[in-house]
């Protein structure tokens, strides 16, 4: 008698729950990363730079990320846990065979998805050079409020021979899964952008709490910033060079960015130097002078 093993149950329930929790987890973990990326871009578009001076990793990104999305995020799990209890009410209402009234919400529920998705697109179509915020997510969400319909009408429907196959349902959930995905991130590009935007914007007025900066260099370094002294000491055979009035942006990739005093968008420079032995630089109180 030949017979193939049974698969270990533990190890079925391991994999189901991987491939629950695997695909949202990805997403989320992707989203972190562009977030954090599309965030610093703008930032640093806004203040003359480039992204890649930085020399952020991945792990940069994501960290930078967690900040601003911290509250959406937990705003997102609370909203997808009411879901699911609203879910599992309308199921144990549907094995009590209250399969009309279902069917009838559910209807109702798959409509004002459409209608939220389609309006929100037409409002993109309609003002194209307009980036209005949050509309990708409103899409999203209309999706999956109809998908969710959808769902909850077949679910009622009290015809068991016109269920669709397995292939075919693969298939929709891949497409909604994508089409989610792909107004995620553009809801997230969006957004991202305006805050960098907005952060770049916020150190004209918060220049002045970023810690003093003063440079030592045995080598004369020519900042020609606003509000930045050049103050020679030392001897002639091993002069030494002091720039003062200099604040501490972030030391990143083994630069240092630094922004003068008094930094604006309009005027300010964002002086850039790398971290080796042949700079020192002093940092100070903000309130120090």
């Amino acid at each position: 008698m030949t017979g193939e093993p049974e698969a270990d149950p533990r190890w079925k329930r391991a994999v189901d729950m991987l491939a629950v929790i695997g695909p949202p987890l990805t997403i989320a973990t992707a989203l972190l990363v562009y977030f954090g990326w599309a965030r610093t871009d703008a930032q640093a578009k806004a203040m003359g730079l480039d992204v890649s001076l930085f020399g952020y990793t991945v792990q940069d990104f994501v960290l930078r990320s967690i900040p601003s999305l911290f509250i959406p995020l937990v705003w997102l799990l609370i909203v997808a846990a009411i879901w699911l209890s609203v879910d599992r009410f309308l199921a144990g209402r549907l094995t009590a065979g209250r399969g009309a009234g279902i069917r009838r919400l559910a209807a109702a529920i798959l409509v004002a998805g459409l209608a939220c998705a389609a309006t929100m697109w037409l409002v993109v179509i309609l003002q194209p050079e307009r980036t209005v915020l949050f509309v990708p997510y409103v899409m999203a969400g209309g999706v999956l409020l109809a998908a969710w319909g959808l769902s909850l009408w077949r679910r009622s429907a009290d015809a068991p021979g016109r269920s669709l196959a397995a292939l075919s349902r693969g298939s929709e959930k891949t497409l909604i899964f994508c089409l989610v995905t792909l107004l995620l991130f553009w809801g997230t590009s969006d957004y991202a952008q305006a805050l960098g935007r907005g952060l770049a914007v916020s150190y004209e007025q918060r220049s002045a709490l970023l810690p003093t900066a003063v440079v030592y260099s045995k080598d004369r370094l020519g900042i020609s910033a606003p509000n930045v002294t050049e103050q020679s000491s030392g001897t002639a055979e091993h002069p030494v060079y002091q720039y003062s009035g200099l604040r501490l942006l972030v030391v990143s990739g083994g630069r240092i960015f630094l922004l003068n005093e008094g930094w604006t968008l309009r005027s300010g420079k964002v002086v850039v130097l790398r971290d080796d032995p042949g700079v020192r630089v002093e940092y100070g109180n903000p309130e120090s002078k």
